[in-house]
C-alpha cells in the first residue's frame, strides 16, 4: 500500500472511507467528521485562566531532545516504518480520531452515559438496590448516569481536557518542537498538520486525561477505556503526526492533571447526594413554606427519590450563597387558582394532544438509555466547534464552559426541586408516555439545563444564538406536552437557567481567549 505524503492524499483516503460507512449504514443522521486544520492554533492559550490548576506550569514537563539529537533522529526513523502498509483498520482508526480527540472523547463519554443511563429495578423483596462502585457491572449497574450524574461527568471531562490543554499550550511554545514532517520533510504524513508545535502531543495529552475521568466515573468500562486509548495514540503515530516521545509527554501531563481534577471530585459531596435520610426534613420544611401536598414517587413499589441531596454538592462558577440568592420563587401552591388553570392545560393536552406536541415530547424526552439533556446540549456543542473549526484547545474551552454551566444547573435545580418538593401532575390523574421522573417538579430540569446551555453556547457563537434559544424553549415546552411538568416549572427553569449561564459567560469573559 502507498504512503500518505501529503495532505491531498489525507482527503482522499478520508473521503473514501467516509463514503465506505455511509455505504453500510442508511441512519446516519449527522455528517461524518474528518480532520482539519484549525481557523488558528490559539498560540496564547498557554496563558488561558484555569479551573483547576494554579496555572499553566503547575505540572512540569522536561525539555525534549533537540530535534538534532540521536535519539530523534531515531524515533524519526521509527515513525516513518509505522507510517507504511497499513491495514483497512489502522486507516479508519487515522480517520476516526483526525477528527479531533476533545470531540471523539466527548463522544465516547455520552455514549458511556447513554448506556448506564438505566434507572435500578425493584428486586423481589420489593426494594431497588443501590449501585456499587465497589462491584460496577453487578445489577444494577454503576453508575446510574441519570442527568446530574451525566452532567457532573461530563463537566469534570471538559474541565480536565481544558486545563491539561492550556498546560500544553504553555508547553508547546516554550520548547517550540515542530512537528516531525515539518523536521523530516520524507515523514508522510495522513492528517492536516498545522503550525502547532508537536511537543507534548494534544491528543495525548486529551487521551489520558480523559481515561483518568473516565475510569472513575464508569469503573466498569476500564478495558474499553484503555483499550481507546491505546488506538488513538497509536493512530497519530499511522499518521505520522507524532514521534513517542512526543506522546510520552502527552500522556503524563494528561495523567498528572486529571490527577489533580478527580482531587476535586473526591471531595465535592457528590458522595452524600443520594442521602435519603434527609428526605424526611426536607417533605416538612416544604410544608412550612406553604406546600399542602408535597411530591409522591408514583411508582410501585414507591422508589425512593432521585439524589435528594445532590443540591448540596460544589459548583462551579458561582458559591452556596449564591445558589440560595437565585433559587426560584415559590411556586404556585396545590388549590390555587393559578394552579388549577395550569393543570387545566394539561388535562386540555392530555384530552387532544396534536401530533406535534407528541413530536416535540418525544424528541426531547432523553430518558432512559440516552445521555440525557446535558449530553444532548454537549453533542450541539461539539458539533458547533468542529464546524467553526475550533482548535482542540478552544473546544476544550467551549465545552468547559457549558459543562460547568450545566452541572452547576443540575446542582441549582435539585437544590430548588427538594427545597419546594412539589407535586407533579401524575399526582393528579394525568399520564406521560415519555417517563415519569422520580424526583419533584419544581422547577424543570429540562428547562434549566437547556437555557444554561442555550445561553452559554449563544455567547460562544453568537450567529447561532437564534437557534439555540429556540431549541431552548423548545426542550422546555416539551415538558408541557409529555404532561410531566406544569407551565410554571418550565418557565421558571428557563429564567433560572439563564442566570446560570450568564456565570458561566462571566467566566468565560475573564479567561484570557478573547471571547
Amino acid at each position: 500500500m502507498k504512503k500518505f505524503p501529503t495532505i491531498l492524499k489525507y482527503s482522499s483516503l478520508a473521503a473514501a472511507i467516509v463514503v465506505g460507512i455511509a455505504a453500510c449504514n442508511k441512519d446516519i443522521e449527522e455528517p461524518q467528521r474528518v480532520g482539519y486544520s484549525p481557523v488558528s492554533v490559539d498560540d496564547k492559550a498557554g496563558t488561558w485562566k484555569t479551573y483547576i490548576l494554579a496555572s499553566s506550569s503547575e505540572v512540569a514537563v522536561p525539555a525534549p531532545s533537540a530535534v538534532t539529537s540521536t535519539d530523534y533522529v531515531a524515533e524519526l526513523a521509527t515513525l516513518k516504518g509505522l507510517t507504511t502498509n497499513l491495514s483497512q483498520e489502522q486507516k479508519e482508526a487515522v480517520v476516526y480520531w483526525g477528527a479531533g480527540a476533545v470531540y471523539r472523547w466527548n463522544e465516547i463519554a455520552r455514549e458511556l452515559s447513554a448506556r448506564y443511563n438505566i434507572p435500578p429495578a425493584s428486586n423481589a423483596e420489593g426494594k431497588y438496590p443501590v449501585p456499587d462502585a465497589a462491584n460496577p457491572l453487578a445489577d444494577p449497574k454503576f453508575p446510574f448516569a441519570n442527568p446530574p450524574y451525566t452532567a457532573r461527568a461530563l463537566a469534570y471531562l471538559s474541565v480536565a481536557q481544558y486545563d491539561a490543554l492550556v498546560s500544553a499550550w504553555n508547553y508547546k511554545y516554550k520548547y517550540k518542537r515542530s512537528a516531525p514532517s515539518k523536521v523530516d520533510t520524507s515523514i508522510p504524513v495522513a492528517l492536516p498538520v498545522s503550525a502547532l508545535p508537536a511537543y507534548p502531543s494534544e491528543d495525548a495529552v486529551i487521551a489520558a486525561a480523559s481515561v483518568t475521568i473516565l475510569k472513575a466515573m464508569f469503573p466498569g468500562e476500564v478495558p474499553y477505556l484503555e483499550a481507546k486509548m491505546k488506538e488513538h495514540l497509536a493512530s497519530r503515530q499511522w499518521a505520522g503526526m507524532n514521534v513517542t516521545s512526543d506522546l510520552t509527554a502527552g500522556t503524563d501531563l494528561g495523567n498528572a492533571v486529571a490527577a489533580k481534577v478527580m482531587g476535586r471530585a473526591k471531595t465535592d459531596g457528590m458522595g452524600a447526594a443520594n442521602n435519603q435520610a434527609l428526605t424526611a426534613g426536607m417533605i416538612e420544611a416544604a410544608k412550612t413554606r406553604g406546600i399542602k401536598e408535597p411530591w409522591l414517587s408514583q411508582e410501585a413499589p414507591l422508589r425512593p427519590p432521585m439524589l435528594p441531596n445532590y443540591g448540596a454538592v460544589a459548583t462551579w462558577n458561582f458559591d452556596k450563597t449564591t445558589l440560595a440568592q437565585i433559587r426560584p420563587a415559590m411556586p404556585y401552591v396545590v388549590g390555587s387558582a393559578e394552579w388549577q388553570k395550569e393543570l387545566d392545560e394539561l388535562k386540555a393536552i392530555q384530552n387532544k394532544q396534536t401530533r406535534e406536541q407528541a413530536r416535540i415530547a418525544n424528541y426531547w424526552a432523553d430518558g432512559a438509555g440516552s445521555y440525557t439533556p446535558p449530553g444532548h446540549w454537549h453533542r450541539a456543542a461539539a458539533n458547533a466547534a468542529n464546524e467553526a473549526k475550533f482548535s482542540e484547545v478552544r473546544m476544550a474551552r467551549t465545552l468547559a464552559l457549558l459543562g460547568t454551566a450545566e452541572m452547576d444547573a443540575g446542582i441549582a435545580c435539585w437544590d430548588t426541586k427538594y427545597f419546594y418538593y412539589t407535586p407533579r401532575p401524575q399526582q393528579f390523574g394525568l399520564k406521560t408516555s415519555v417517563g415519569l421522573p422520580n424526583f419533584p417538579a419544581y422547577t424543570s430540569g429540562h428547562s434549566t439545563f437547556s437555557a444554561a446551555a442555550a445561553t452559554v453556547l449563544a455567547s460562544i457563537f453568537p450567529e447561532q444564538a437564534d437557534k439555540f434559544n429556540a431549541q431552548a424553549k423548545e426542550a422546555s415546552e416539551s415538558r408541557i406536552y409529555g404532561l410531566i411538568h406544569y407551565r410554571v416549572d418550565c418557565e421558571m427553569g428557563l429564567k433560572h437557567g439563564k442566570v446560570i449561564g450568564d456565570y458561566a459567560i462571566a467566566r468565560g469573559k475573564a479567561d484570557g481567549s478573547g471571547l
